[in-house]
């Protein structure tokens, strides 16, 4: 094993945990906000819908680069102006990069999975909510017990995808001075003049991360689909 790696192994370390902190938190958050943005798409509040189209439109037709760059330089300089923000217990926060990855990363998630669930609720047979009516189940329960969940369950394969989307963005905390999993490499890189065995090693990293996203949702998908067994 090469030196480098044992001297350095703290800093890749503590990037690890923060681009996996990075991808928990962002995905919690922008899938929650992702579920939203989806019934505001099929609202039948023409104006609701129509925010929700601008908002998915301007998110998916930017690139996340430049969004970050616009949260972190734009919003950070300009709450830095207000002495008022500088003395709340909010500035600790406003001013530290990870943050400002985080909300880039929640809106994102958002505009995306957000058509991507819209898709699933309108993939659900609407024989299951006729016979959840027939139960005797108000809009928000059927919603809530039968649309929500199966279109969830439809999803998954393509939820998958998205994570893994989410985990490789996460890299671009990098450009904003956040030491992520790129980051301590590129620290690693600077210090020890090393150029590609500590990407090298990131890649394998990302890629151990990757399987192991696959592997969580193959196994939710083996348990929320049913095993038809042909009667002989």
């Amino acid at each position: 094993m090469p030196d480098w790696i044992m001297y350095y192994a703290g800093l890749i370390g503590k990037g690890l945990q923060t681009t996996l902190s990075l991808l928990v938190v962002s995905a919690v958050l922008g899938f929650a906000l992702a579920v939203l943005v989806a019934l505001a798409r099929l609202s039948r509040r023409k104006w609701l819908a129509r925010c929700a189209v601008v908002y998915t439109s301007a998110l998916r037709g930017t690139p996340l680069l430049i969004q970050i760059y616009i949260f972190y330089y734009g919003l950070g300089s300009l709450f830095a102006q207000f002495p008022l923000i500088r003395g709340s217990f909010l500035w600790p926060f406003l001013r530290d990069g990870y943050w400002y990855i985080v909300f880039a990363l929640v809106l994102s998630v958002g505009a995306y999975v957000g058509e991507v669930i819209r898709g699933g609720l309108l993939a659900v047979p609407k024989g299951e909510m006729e016979a959840a009516s027939a139960f005797g189940m108000t809009p928000r329960q059927a919603l809530l017990r039968v649309r929500l969940p199966r279109a969830m369950r439809l999803l998954l394969p393509t939820l998958a995808g998205e994570t893994v989307m989410l985990l490789k963005s996460t890299a671009l905390a990098s450009t904003i001075a956040v030491v992520d999993l790129l980051g301590a490499a590129n620290v690693v890189r600077a210090q020890t003049l090393q150029i590609y065995q500590p990407l090298l090693l990131v890649a394998g990293v990302y890629l151990c991360l990757t399987f192991l996203i696959e592997a969580v949702y193959a196994v939710a998908e083996r348990r929320g689909t049913p095993l038809r067994r042909s009667v002989g």
